[in-house]
C-alpha cells in the first residue's frame, strides 16, 4: 500500500492551494484522465443495469432540508445558509432530496418501479480542519450516488442487484474490500422514525448479505439518520478504515416528501428509497486507487495507457503517426521522444504505463510495433493496427490483467 497524499502529488495527480482552501484539491490532467475514466464506467454499468441518469443542482432552499431531516439532523456538517432574494438557499450536503422531488414532480405507477435514478452529483461538507487529508475527506464531494423507487416487495431484490454492481465494480478496479459492515441506529437520539421501521429495514439488509454470502459485522451507532445501511469498508496503507460504497434502505424520506405510486388496485402506495453508491465519491474512490495501486493503475484507468517510444528522430514520424491512430481509436497515448533521454531511461520513466511500443527502424519500415508491458513481459513485433486493436479490446472490456 501506498500513501495516495503523497504519491498524487509525485504523480501529478492533485494537489491544492491555500487560495482555493482546505479540503478543496483541485485535478492536474493525469487524475482528470483517470477521474474521467472512472465516472465514464460507472455511468455505463448504471446505464445496462437500467438506472436513468439526471442532473441537479447543488443549491437548494433550507426549507428543502427541514423536510428531508437533514437540517435538524445533519446541521453541524451542513454550510450555513446564503440569504439569496429573500430567502435562504444551501450548498447540499447530500443529493436525495433533490432526487426525491424528481420522482415527486410526475405521477408514477407501480408499472414505473423500480424507478433507478442515478447521478454523478456535487454535495458539500463543512468538515473540520482536522479531519481533512489528501482525497479521503474533502469540503466539496463529487458523488456517484443513486435511488431507487420501488415497491416494498422489490426492495431485498434491488439491494441485492446494488450489492452485485458494488463487487463487480471492485473487481474491475483491482480492489479488495477489508470488509463489510451493517451499519445500525445508536442510542444517542440521533436517529429518526420508530423502532419498527428500522428492524424493518434491517431485517432486508441482513437478507441481502446473507443471499451475498458474504461475512459482515453489525455495528450500531454508523447509520444513516434515516435508516441502516451496508457499508463496504476499504484500508489505507496505515489500515485506516473508511466506507467507500453503501446501500440503505429507507423508508423515512419517502414519508417525510409524500411520495406516492398508483397500486394495480387503483390505490395510492408509499414507495421505499434504496439508496446506493458503487464507488462513493469520485475523490476517496481515486485515493484508495493510489494508495492500492501505487500509479499502477489497471490499464482502462491509466492516464496514460501506451507510450509510444521511438528508438532514434528517424523513427519519430512513425511514433506520432502510431500514438495518433492510437488517440482516434480512443486511447491515451503519448510520444516519449529520444531528445528526452536514453531508450532506457524513457522506458523507466514510463514505467507505469501499462503499455510501451517501440519503433525501430525495422518497425518503422514494415509498421509494426514491439510491445513492452508494465510488468516487464516483451511482446514480438507486430502490425501496428493488431498491437492497437488488441490493447483497445482489453482496455473496453475493463480487463484487470495487462495480456494473456
Amino acid at each position: 500500500m501506498h500513501d495516495h497524499r503523497k504519491l498524487g502529488r509525485e504523480l501529478e495527480l492533485f494537489d491544492t492551494d491555500p487560495m482555493i482552501g482546505a479540503g478543496l484539491p483541485y485535478w492536474l490532467p493525469a487524475g482528470a484522465a483517470v477521474r474521467h475514466a472512472l465516472e465514464e464506467y460507472i455511468r455505463e454499468v448504471e446505464r445496462q443495469a437500467g438506472y436513468q441518469h439526471v442532473y441537479s443542482p447543488v443549491l437548494g432552499k433550507r426549507e428543502l432540508y427541514e423536510i428531508s431531516g437533514h437540517w435538524s439532523h445533519y446541521r453541524d456538517g451542513m454550510y450555513p445558509p446564503m440569504d439569496v432574494g429573500g430567502e435562504q438557499v444551501v450548498l447540499r450536503p447530500s443529493l436525495c432530496p433533490h432526487h426525491a422531488l424528481i420522482f415527486r414532480s410526475r405521477g408514477r405507477s407501480y408499472r414505473d418501479l423500480p424507478l433507478r435514478m442515478a447521478e454523478l452529483g456535487g454535495m458539500y461538507r463543512s468538515e473540520l480542519s482536522g479531519v481533512l487529508g489528501g482525497l479521503t475527506r474533502v469540503r466539496a464531494i463529487q458523488l456517484n450516488d443513486a435511488h431507487i423507487f420501488c415497491t416494498p416487495d422489490q426492495v431485498a431484490d434491488e439491494a441485492a442487484a446494488a450489492l452485485g454492481l458494488i463487487r463487480r465494480a471492485y473487481r474491475a478496479l483491482g480492489i479488495e474490500p477489508a470488509r463489510y459492515r451493517l451499519s445500525l441506529p445508536g442510542r444517542d437520539g440521533k436517529y429518526v422514525g420508530g423502532r419498527d421501521m428500522w428492524d424493518r429495514a434491517a431485517g432486508l439488509l441482513e437478507q441481502v448479505l446473507a443471499g451475498a454470502g458474504v461475512p459482515y459485522e453489525a455495528e450500531e451507532g454508523e447509520a444513516a439518520f434515516y435508516g441502516p445501511k451496508i457499508d463496504v469498508q476499504v484500508a489505507d496503507s496505515a489500515e485506516r478504515e473508511a466506507s467507500l460504497s453503501t446501500v440503505q434502505v429507507d423508508f423515512y424520506l419517502p414519508e417525510r416528501f409524500g411520495l406516492s405510486y398508483v397500486g394495480a388496485d387503483g390505490g395510492r402506495h408509499r414507495p421505499v428509497i434504496v439508496h446506493r453508491s458503487i464507488i462513493g465519491s469520485a475523490e476517496r474512490a481515486v485515493a484508495h486507487l493510489i494508495d492500492v495501486h501505487g500509479g499502477a493503475f489497471p490499464a482502462w484507468l491509466a492516464p496514460v495507457q501506451l507510450a509510444v517510444l521511438p528508438v532514434a528522430d528517424a523513427q519519430v514520424p512513425g511514433a506520432e503517426a502510431l500514438a495518433g491512430q492510437a488517440v482516434g481509436q480512443g486511447l491515451r497515448a503519448a510520444v516519449a521522444r529520444p531528445e528526452s533521454g536514453s531508450l532506457g531511461a524513457r522506458i523507466r520513466v514510463h514505467r507505469l504505463v501499462p503499455y510501451q511500443a517501440v519503433i525501430g527502424a525495422r518497425e518503422a519500415a514494415e509498421g509494426h510495433a514491439a510491445l513492452r508491458l508494465r510488468d516487464g513481459r516483451q511482446l514480438p513485433a507486430r502490425p501496428a493496427r493488431e498491437v492497437l486493436a488488441d490493447i483497445g479490446e482489453r482496455i473496453a472490456a475493463h480487463c484487470a490483467e495487462l495480456w494473456e
